[in-house]
């Protein structure tokens, strides 16, 4: 058995900034041999005496059960930890909180509201720590959607990315991880709901070194124009609720993927998307339902590209 020669050069991952296209591409290789090697009922217990604390302030599906799922098959431990179940409800700070945490675990994955409570959990925490999801990035989510452009595109480089609608948390991300691996990637999001600024700058600026072209646009049309994927997310986020009649006047009918939207891209072109998705909002149900839909297959990337990345962070990875 070959060590991994590659690891990671941070101790967390709060975002797809915190890594070099190298290092992502490490992680979908892993990734990749992980999951050949779970379709094939091999057992690797890499994570075997590991335990990762799962705090979610957020509720949760896919992030739940992937991270759990995936570090007992791994041979780890996962203790699923809710934030109204730890003293953080009762006044604890966060970092008290990172500092006890730090004593019996091995990892922990947040999944909150406010990116800084994650950002705080990292500086005061003496283990990795990996951002599940924030109000600002969604690292894990977009992984798996490059794991997944790579299985169904066989290659990523060259490659042009449409997203429509709200330039959110996986927007953020999706940016970022299109910029280091060489997809051009041109964002349609009405004004006012545009990607972090900061964040369009470093992906620009990352895009140069791979050849990619990042671009902020108000037209969806010209975004999904001859591009090879089409991305998008529900225009109304966890903790965003009260804006919701807003969001469904400014988003509804220009920013939703149907079918017209699809025969812009090219004729191969795949549809993604993080889930849960609402069916007549962000997208047509044909669309989603489609010959070109690759959901699930991103849905379960989930798994195999966390396990990946426990193994990197927790430095156990072999190939």
């Amino acid at each position: 058995m070959k060590t991994l020669k590659t690891s990671l050069s941070k101790k967390d991952v709060l975002s797809i900034a915190d890594l070099s296209t190298q290092e992502i591409n490490s992680i979908l290789t892993l990734a990749a041999k992980l999951k050949r090697e779970q379709k094939r009922g091999k057992a690797r217990p890499l994570l075997r005496g590991k335990t990762l604390g799962m705090i979610f302030q957020k509720p949760s599906t896919r992030t739940r059960v992937s991270f759990e799922v995936g570090t007992y098959q791994l041979g780890g431990d996962a203790v699923y930890l809710s934030a109204s179940d730890i003293q953080l409800s009762r006044g604890e700070t966060i970092q008290d909180t990172a500092k006890t945490l730090s004593l019996y675990l091995d990892c922990i994955m947040a999944r909150v509201y406010d990116h800084k409570d994650v950002q705080t959990l990292a500086e005061y925490a003496s283990i990795p720590v990996i951002n599940g999801l924030s109000d600002e990035f969604h690292p894990c989510q977009i992984l798996a959607d490059l794991l997944t452009i790579q299985e169904h595109k066989k290659k990523m480089k060259g490659l042009s990315l449409a997203w429509l609608g709200d330039g959110d948390n996986v927007c953020n991300d999706l940016l970022l991880g299109c910029a280091k691996t060489g997809i051009s990637m041109t964002a349609a999001c009405p004004k006012g709901y545009e990607p972090l600024e900061e964040v369009v700058k470093l992906a620009k600026s990352e895009g140069i070194k791979t050849g990619a072209d990042i671009a902020i646009t108000e037209d969806p049309a010209a975004a999904a124009k001859d591009a090879d994927i089409v991305v998008t997310d529900t225009f109304v986020s966890i903790g965003k609720e009260g804006e919701r009649a807003t969001r469904e006047a400014t988003f509804l009918p220009k920013y939703q993927v149907s079918s017209d939207i699809m025969k812009l891209a090219k004729k191969d072109a795949i549809f993604m998307h993080c889930l849960p998705a609402k069916r007549g909002m962000e997208v047509t149900a044909d669309v989603i339902d489609s010959r070109s839909s690759v959901v699930w297959q991103e849905a379960e990337n989930r798994l195999h590209v966390q396990k990946a990345l426990l193994c990197l962070l927790m430095k156990v990875a072999a190939v």
